[in-house]
């Protein structure tokens, strides 16, 4: 499964969207567009990337351009991957 589709699936469980998540593209707006991706929920989000791939998130990288988009927060993810 691609990064992209797993934080799709991170997102859809965390935030309790359901099929809604499964709509998201790349472009998809995050913080400020999904009501339900609100500062709390962004610690969950980022606990359940954590537990699904194996990353640590420092506080200092949980910026608002990391969650613009769905595409930005999987290239955060892959960059984690990577490093």
């Amino acid at each position: 499964m691609a990064v992209i589709d797993e934080v799709k699936q991170v997102l859809g469980e965390t935030l309790q969207l359901g099929a809604r998540a499964d709509g998201f593209s790349e472009e998809t707006k995050l913080f400020g567009a999904v009501a339900e991706f609100d500062s709390m929920a962004v610690v969950t989000v980022v606990t359940a990337l954590e537990e699904r791939f194996g990353i640590y998130v420092e506080d200092d990288e949980i910026e608002a351009e990391v969650f613009a988009t769905v595409g930005s927060l999987a290239d955060f993810v892959n960059q984690k991957l990577t490093s």
